[in-house]
């Protein structure tokens, strides 16, 4: 089973998501909290995933995310937003997120976002990925400078960007390419120094901003 927690300081927002995700074979939500006890309640319950509101009364969700990212064998975190905070879930990727959805994701996408959080892949909500790229679109000189980042990497490190950035875990890609997952592991691990980021998230934001989505073909094994 993958365990959940769900931190929001809406009562109804907390429910619903335990509703929906309590409906799936192979997800428990094993805690709902507001953002004041959520750091004790997440040490508590051991979750393999938490869902953590982005702006809340009594503490600010980059707080816990940060708090969170220090515990040993801590969860994966993912920022729930209604995207009326573009600064805030910047800050949140820069600080460790691994993803971001709206609250009014469809129900049969949001537990498919859990399993993939949960399998080491990422997740970005289509219509607030596209608003966070708008908002934040740089001038040509930044956009140059990116496009000059991802011309350093081979083909199939594109091939391997390219499914980070559909948000596949790494047992996922090498099963889309045929390699293994300690191959998938060793050219994340180039891309990022040729990218010049430091994590999934950051390397799929600027895949997007590269256009690599947008790209005729799918990668294919054996390129």
């Amino acid at each position: 089973m993958i365990r959940v927690v769900v931190v929001d300081d809406e009562a109804l927002v907390r429910s619903g998501f335990q509703l929906i995700l309590n409906a799936a074979d192979d997800i428990e939500v094993v805690a709902t909290v507001s953002g004041a006890g959520a750091v004790a309640r997440i040490r508590a319950a051991r979750p393999d995933v938490v869902l953590l509101d982005i702006r809340m009364p009594d503490v600010d969700g980059l707080t816990v995310l940060r708090e969170v990212r220090t515990l040993p064998d801590g969860p994966v975190v993912a920022m729930l937003t209604t995207f009326d905070t573009d600064e805030y879930v910047l800050a949140a990727l820069r600080h460790g997120a691994a993803g971001f959805l709206l609250k009014d994701t469809e129900p049969e996408q949001l537990a498919q976002m859990v399993r993939t959080l949960a399998a080491g892949g990422i997740v970005m909500s289509p219509k607030a990925s596209r608003a966070l790229l708008v908002s934040h679109q740089g001038t040509e000189t930044v956009d140059a400078e990116v496009a000059a980042r991802v011309e350093r990497l081979t083909a199939r490190e594109r091939d391997v960007l390219t499914l980070v950035a559909e948000g596949l875990s790494n047992a996922e890609i090498g099963t889309r390419l045929h390699l293994s997952a300690g191959t998938v592991k060793d050219h994340l691990s180039v891309i990022f120094t040729k990218l010049r980021v430091t994590s999934r998230i950051q390397a799929a934001l600027l895949a997007q901003r590269a256009r690599l989505l947008d790209e005729q073909g799918r990668p294919e094994a054996g390129r």
